[in-house]
């Protein structure tokens, strides 16, 4: 089934004015000053939130540097 009217190009712009892309919100770890993302381990020390911090030897996450 087909709609009764076209729709209006200014409704379509309207409609997608809430579409466009936000920028992620970064923060800062608190032990290595790098920039990481909310919910996932900082990949310089391994810090995750307070109380957790994870190593992943194969991924190179919060292990010492050579």
């Amino acid at each position: 089934m087909l709609p009764p009217q076209r729709q209006s190009y200014g409704r379509s712009r309207r409609r997608r004015s809430h579409d466009a892309l936000k920028p992620h919100a970064s923060g800062m770890c608190p032990l290595s000053g790098m920039p990481k993302l909310p919910h996932r381990a900082c990949k310089e020390s391994g810090y995750v939130r307070p109380g957790l911090k994870i190593t992943v030897a194969k991924l190179g996450i919060g292990v010492p540097r050579d």
